[in-house]
């Protein structure tokens, strides 16, 4: 028996147009995975669809938004009729906007509170209310893996993050809580975990680690300075707990939160 094995189970991708969330769906689909890419934007869902063809015909996606019940639940109908289960949720959607963040002349009084509300929004209902849908049909199955990706920022405090270090200390949470609510009221077949990435380089915070000429920046020094293994992580890097997650080897394992962050959430700083 390969404890490891994932072939054909049915993985939705939150946010699988993203850098982190597209890395994710690339690897499900390379080890025998069907993944539905679920994005916000058509031509990232159609594109995203187009590319990874190449690697399996095992691909999908849909157009919904995280935060609206009623279209994620025509998209879970969608996926039903077609597939007859979701086996894994991985909720990778996610991000932070300029005025949820405290700039380097700015303080904690100067935040924008509609987008502070925006980034919660996303970061904490977009992945609760996916729960709900796709919770549900995982339920009538008595079998369903959820997976929400949290962050260094929700144990430690970060400077500037605000919007974002909250919403994912509140993942954190959640991710325990419905773990317990889930195994309690439908069984051992429901679990829920969550990855903690430490500090990648992705599209919204590239200008805030790298100088145009690839350096880095003050901020991206003081956390290669706070990492034990001196660099940045590579989204590759996140598959290993990925697939763990996703399969038969953590049968016995919900409610926790594995970092892959190259030691920063272990170091002192001395």
């Amino acid at each position: 028996m390969n404890l490891f094995d994932i072939e054909n189970k049915v993985v939705l991708v939150t946010g699988g147009g993203g850098v982190l969330g597209g890395s994710m769906a690339e690897y499900l689909l390379k080890n025998g995975a069907i993944v539905i890419i679920l994005h916000y934007k058509k031509d990232t869902v159609d594109e995203t669809v187009k590319r990874m063809s190449s690697i399996s015909k095992k691909v999908d996606g849909f157009v919904c938004n995280v935060t609206d019940e009623k279209s994620l639940k025509e998209v879970s109908d969608a996926v039903i009729s077609k597939y007859g289960k979701i086996d894994v949720l991985i909720n990778a959607a996610g991000g932070n906007m300029p005025g949820a963040t405290v700039g380097p002349t700015q303080s904690f009084f100067d935040i924008n509170m509609d987008d502070f509300r925006k980034v919660v929004d996303l970061n904490l209902f977009g992945s609760i209310i996916p729960s709900i849908v796709f919770g549900k049909e995982m339920v009538k199955n008595k079998q369903g893996i959820i997976i929400n990706i949290s962050s260094m920022a929700s144990e430690r405090a970060i400077t500037r993050v605000a919007g974002y270090s909250a919403s994912k200390a509140a993942i954190d949470n959640y991710t325990k809580w419905l773990s317990v609510e889930l195994a309690l009221k439908y069984g051992d077949g429901l679990r829920v975990n969550a990855i903690a990435p430490g500090f990648f380089i992705g599209n919204q915070n590239r200008a805030l680690l790298l100088n145009e000429d690839g350096s880095l920046t003050q901020r991206g020094n003081t956390i290669i300075n706070n990492t034990p293994m001196k660099r940045f992580g590579e989204a590759d890097e996140l598959h290993g707990a990925l697939h763990y997650l996703c399969s038969d080897a953590s049968k016995f394992v919900t409610g926790i939160t594995i970092p892959v962050d190259g030691g920063f959430s272990a170091f002192s700083g001395v």
